[in-house]
């Protein structure tokens, strides 16, 4: 057996082998053999007809259906032998084979890139902090009062406290209907600061069984376009939000809280709360966006479509069945993902030589303290969940992530600068 070996970059490579007919022969009989298992010739009892009779009917047919698997044979054998360092799944991307000579195939298969480690401590952050405001509290607690909202029908709309029900008609540019672009009972809730201001500007008089044309400019294939649509009231309900009073604030907190006080100083240490998060995850992202920068290298392909089919599989739980509608166009989701799949990949690689750099393990020390932390969430004694940590790689994995990540904030120079002096965060490679 030949094997010529190509570099064809830092992250991939190609094996070229050629066996000789008397290299083929164990394989290929070991392919006549388990086709005869199967097949059935008049005259001979299933699995029992001769192998010459076998050669003679379908031996081309056999010969050719298993070069692929010959193929992965050989290439295992060579991985093995040449002492390859493999990653991913290898493809077979040539194959040329006449009977009774020589068998030439080509595999490419991706390897893990040369990663030398830069100065990587000591990286300067910059940390967003936020200052809760008394607004920002009268906002959420207006969204805890509408969760309580009785609605009553009314006839028309005074204020934006109201829930406006429609039937939604595509016009053509005439005004006239567009067969099969009708939505109907579509609900409109005014206040919803995320509703489109042209809804609210056209439905802030609306009546019961008013008609309301309304325009949107948009943009299809890069080019710009007018939609229009008819609304047509057919229910208005007048939402009534309920007092906020003591009363309130010991229903909405299951009597957790006797005043309105008590629930206004809850939700300002929930919503700091909230904000802290997203400024430790802000300062995370800044930090392996500043690394993946300090150390450039080639993700290899086969990481990168293992995150994007990872990806696609978690959209498929968002829709019915967990199957993509047929409309669904995988070449351009896999395409916005890209580079959020490049920097996860790349992330990944970088990952595993800090954690080795570092001598990054879990202790049982170390294990015994995340297990007292769930046995009294999950009521599950702590033995067990040891036991459960160290027989799944995945959670140790997660557990020295959290460890060198630590290790990593710990040595980083972190400065805090108020949100507002800080321009929107953009996170490399973010998934959309």
């Amino acid at each position: 057996m030949e094997v010529d070996i190509k570099e064809l970059s830092t992250v991939s490579h190609e094996v070229e082998i050629t066996a000789t007919a008397e290299e083929l022969k164990p394989h290929f009989d070991k392919a006549y053999n388990d086709y005869r298992k199967k097949i059935e010739i008049r005259g001979f009892r299933k699995g029992h007809a001769p192998l010459d009779l076998i050669k003679k009917l379908y031996g081309d047919l056999i010969e050719h259906d298993s070069l692929e698997d010959i193929a992965g044979e050989f290439y295992r054998q060579t991985v093995k032998e040449k002492e390859l360092k493999p990653i991913g799944e290898p493809e077979l991307v040539d194959m040329n084979y006449e009977p009774g000579k020589e068998f030439k195939f080509k595999i490419r298969y991706d390897v893990r890139p040369a990663i030398t480690l830069q100065n990587y401590k000591g990286i300067t952050i910059t940390k967003p902090v936020h200052t809760v405001t008394d607004a920002e509290v009268e906002d959420e607690i207006l969204h805890l009062r509408r969760e309580k909202a009785t609605m009553v029908p009314v006839d028309k709309v005074t204020d934006p406290e109201h829930i406006v029900t429609v039937d939604v008609q595509e016009l053509d540019e005439s005004g006239a209907p567009i067969i099969g672009r009708k939505d109907t009972n579509i609900r409109l809730y005014l206040a919803d600061e995320r509703l489109s201001p042209e809804y609210k500007e056209h439905l802030k008089d609306a009546v019961v069984g008013g008609a309301y044309p309304i325009k949107f400019e948009l943009n299809r294939d890069g080019q710009p376009y007018v939609e229009v649509n008819e609304l047509t009231v057919t229910k208005i309900e007048k939402v009534q939000l309920p007092e906020l009073d003591d009363k309130f604030a010991e229903e909405i907190s299951n009597g957790e809280f006797h005043t309105v006080e008590e629930l206004r100083q809850d939700v300002k240490k929930k919503l700091a709360n909230y904000w802290k998060e997203q400024s430790e995850r802000r300062v995370k992202n800044d930090l392996i966006n500043e690394l993946l920068r300090i150390h450039d290298f080639q993700a290899p392909e086969s990481l990168i479509r293992s995150v994007l089919n990872q990806l696609l599989e978690e959209m498929k739980n968002e829709y019915p069945g967990k199957k993509l509608p047929d409309d669904f166009d995988t070449e351009a989701f896999y395409e916005r993902n890209r580079a959020y799949a490049i920097a996860q990949s790349k992330w990944a690689l970088l990952r595993e030589e800090l954690l080795k750099a570092e001598n990054i393990t879990v202790t049982d020390e170390e294990l015994e303290k995340y297990a007292v932390v769930d046995a009294e969430r999950m009521k599950i004694p702590k033995e067990r969940i040891i036991q459960y940590y160290k027989s799944s790689e995945q959670i140790l994995d997660r557990f020295m992530g959290e460890k060198l990540m630590k290790t990593l904030l710990d040595s980083a120079v972190i400065k805090e600068v108020p949100e507002e002096q800080l321009k929107p965060a953009i996170i490399e490679g973010d998934k959309k």
